[in-house]
């Protein structure tokens, strides 16, 4: 059995659909906090199961011996830790053949904030025995073309990164199936892979890939990481996550998100999927 954690979520969901494309229905199982937004999925045989990263106890029979997991990290930052943790407890309790889980391009060697919680969680996972995969997934896509329309309405992208810098993203969907390789194949025990996508672009390249696609000026608004700071601060974001996204684009300019190690092409057996195609996507109807 292949069990799927955080499976409503959108990554989540598109593993879970890759599995359906490749192996049999009654071997997948879905471990979700709400029953309810799973439904679709039991309505094609899928396996569904209660369990919520912050409930231990609801985890006790979320896994069983022999399985395979994909732990996808939360997206409580700040609460990640003892919620990974958790699972990672309750899987081993179970005694599961291989888990798997969505880590941070770079591991170890990503020395900004956000990346804090994923280095833990990869130390408590390796540290506990269990055969593991590190997917550390670079950013996709859509971190940037989802915000499009916002980003127009703003007045452009807003950034504090170095003129020139560049990341390798790739879509979500080539993460989602790079998972499905790693639950669906063999070989993979107590690898760590480096995923990201197949071509480096710069925000000048993006801001103007964009411009072409919606027909209009879309500004890159490059400031200082302190005026950055103050921006993002004056608009109400959670003080939390306003040094974590500063530190990004600080990550950005190092050239840590550009890596490239062709990880993600190999385990898909194709190239990734560039860019352009989802700024064409993300800016339809804009």
């Amino acid at each position: 059995m292949i069990v799927v954690t955080g499976a409503t979520g959108k990554l989540g969901t598109l593993v879970v659909e890759g599995l359906i494309n490749q192996v049999p229905v009654e071997q997948i199982a879905v471990v979700v906090r709400d029953p309810a937004k799973a439904a679709r999925f039991g309505e094609l045989g899928v396996e569904v199961r209660t369990g919520d990263y912050s409930d231990p106890a609801s985890l006790a029979d979320a896994f069983h011996e022999g399985e395979k997991v994909l732990l996808i990290s939360g997206s409580e930052v700040g609460q990640r830790v003892p919620q990974h943790k958790a699972v990672i407890d309750a899987a081993k309790a179970a005694g599961v053949a291989l888990l798997a889980y969505t880590s941070i391009l770079g591991g170890p060697a990503a020395d900004f904030e956000l990346a804090r919680e994923h280095q833990i969680t990869e130390r408590y996972l390796i540290d506990s025995g269990i055969p593991y995969v590190l997917l550390r997934n670079g950013w996709y896509h859509e971190n940037f073309t989802e915000a499009i329309g916002q980003n127009l309405a703003n007045g452009g992208l807003l950034t504090s990164t170095a003129e020139g810098s560049g990341l390798a993203t790739a879509s979500r969907a080539d993460f989602a199936a790079a998972a499905v390789a790693v639950l669906t194949g063999e070989g993979h025990d107590n690898a760590e892979y480096e995923l990201s996508g197949d071509q480096v672009w710069t925000y000048e390249e993006f801001t103007a890939e964009v411009a072409r696609a919606v027909g209009r000026d879309f500004p890159l608004n490059r400031v200082t990481p302190e005026v950055h700071r103050g921006i993002l601060e004056g608009a109400g974001l959670p003080g939390v996550l306003v040094p974590i996204l500063v530190g990004v684009d600080d990550a950005i300019s190092r050239g840590l998100l550009s890596t490239q190690t062709g990880d993600l092409s190999r385990l898909i057996g194709r190239p990734t999927s560039s860019v352009a195609e989802a700024i064409a996507q993300g800016a339809k109807g804009l």
